[in-house]
C-alpha cells in the first residue's frame, strides 16, 4: 500500500503523526542493520526466508516514512548507517536465535504499530502504519508457523481450569501472602510467562552484547541489564513453581565466540534501550493491571522500578557517548 501524496488535500501533520512516523523511520533503520547481519549469517535456507522478507519491509518502511518527511518539509533522521554494522563478521548466534530474534521484532511492531495508528488521523500516515501492521501479521503467522515445525515454539502453560461461572465475594481474592492464598488464574499466568519468556531473550541479548561491547562501561551496562533480568526470572518463575505450573524455555539460545563485533555500541544500546526497554514496560504495565493476587502485583511493581533505573542510566549513557538522536521537538515559544 502506499503513501498518497495529494498535497491540496492533506493537512499538516499533528505532533503525534510526526512523532510515530519518526520512530517508525528509527525503527525501520537500526532493524534493516540487525537484518543484513542476519541474512548473511543465517545458514536455515527457511528462517533466511523470514529475515530476507523482514530486511525488506524495513527498507520499504523508511522509504514510505521518508516520503512523508520531504513532502512536510521535516527533516530526515540519520538513524543507523553501514558504519554500524559489519556483515562480514562471523556468526554468533545460532539460526533458532535469529528466528527468536525475528519473532520478537514483530512482537514489538504490532505492538507499537497499532498504538501509532490510533493517534494518527491522516490517511497518508495510516495506511503507512496499516501497512506495517499487516505485515507484522502475516510475519507473526509464518514465524510462529515455522516454529512449531521445527519443534522451538515456546508454548505459554496448559492448565486444568475449575471451569466454574463465580464471582468473587471476598477481599481475600486480592491476598497474595501469608495464609488464605489463592490459586494463580489464568491472566496472571499468561502475564507472568510472557514476562519470563521476553526476559529468557532479553537476557541472552545482554550476553551477547557483553561479550562484544568495545567499551568497559557499554560493557558494565549490560552486564548489569543480565543481572536485572536474571532477578526478573527468579522472581516471577518461583510464582509458577509454587503453583505447579511449568514454563517452557529454549535450548537453543547459542551464542559463538567472535573476533569482529558485528554492532556498533550505538546500535546494541538502541536496540536495549528502545525494544528491550519499550516492550518491557508494556508487558509489565499490562501485568499490573490485570493482575489481583497483592504478592504478584508487588513483585512486579518492584520490577518495574528496578527497570525503570536502568534503562534511566542507559538513556544517560547514549546521551555522555554523544549517541541518541534528538527527535522532532516545537520551536521555542517562550519570550
Amino acid at each position: 500500500m502506499s503513501i498518497e501524496n495529494n498535497k491540496e488535500s492533506i493537512e499538516g501533520l499533528t505532533a503525534s503523526e510526526v512523532s510515530s512516523v519518526w520512530a517508525g523511520y528509527m525503527k525501520g533503520s537500526f532493524e534493516q542493520r540487525f537484518f543484513q547481519y542476519f541474512l548473511e549469517t543465517t545458514e536455515d535456507n527457511e528462517i533466511k526466508k523470514i529475515v530476507q522478507r523482514m530486511l525488506n519491509q524495513s527498507i520499504v518502511s523508511i522509504e514510505e516514512a521518508k516520503a512523508i518527511f520531504i513532502n512536510e518539509n521535516i527533516a530526515i533522521p540519520l538513524g543507523f548507517t553501514d558504519e554500524d554494522i559489519s556483515v562480514k563478521a562471523h556468526k554468533m548466534f545460532s539460526d533458532t536465535f535469529t528466528l527468536y530474534f525475528c519473532d520478537d521484532i514483530v512482537l514489538l511492531s504490532l505492538s507499537t504499530f497499532s498504538s501509532a495508528i490510533s493517534d494518527c488521523t491522516r490517511k497518508d500516515v495510516r495506511n503507512y502504519f496499516q501497512m506495517s501492521l499487516e505485515f507484522s501479521l502475516n510475519m507473526q503467522n509464518d514465524i510462529n508457523d515455522l516454529m512449531l515445525s521445527k519443534g522451538v515454539y515456546l508454548r505459554p502453560p496448559q492448565i486444568a481450569l475449575d471451569n466454574v461461572v463465580d464471582f468473587v465475594d471476598e477481599n481475600k481474592y486480592l491476598s497474595g501472602f501469608l495464609g488464605g492464598l489463592r490459586p494463580i488464574n489464568v491472566a496472571e499466568i499468561a502475564n507472568l510467562s510472557r514476562i519470563i519468556h521476553r526476559a529468557q531473550f532479553s537476557k541472552m541479548i545482554f550476553v551477547a552484547f557483553g561479550k562484544i561491547a568495545k567499551s568497559k562501561e557499554l560493557a558494565l551496562h549490560f552486564s548489569k541489564g543480565r543481572d536485572e533480568i536474571q532477578k526478573v526470572l527468579d522472581s516471577l518463575q518461583e510464582v509458577l513453581e509454587k503453583e505447579n505450573i511449568p514454563i517452557s524455555a529454549s535450548s537453543d539460545y547459542e551464542i559463538f565466540d567472535i573476533d569482529l563485533p558485528p554492532f556498533s555500541g550505538r546500535l546494541m544500546l538502541f536496540f536495549v534501550n528502545m525494544c528491550l526497554g519499550i516492550f518491557c514496560f508494556n508487558m509489565i504495565s499490562q501485568a499490573m493491571t490485570s493482575s489481583f493476587r497483592s504478592d504478584i502485583v508487588s513483585k512486579v511493581t518492584k520490577i518495574m522500578n528496578d527497570m525503570k533505573h536502568f534503562y534511566g542510566e542507559g538513556i544517560k549513557l547514549t546521551i555522555k557517548e554523544g549517541w541518541l538522536e534528538r527527535p522532532p521537538q516545537s520551536i521555542n515559544r517562550k519570550i
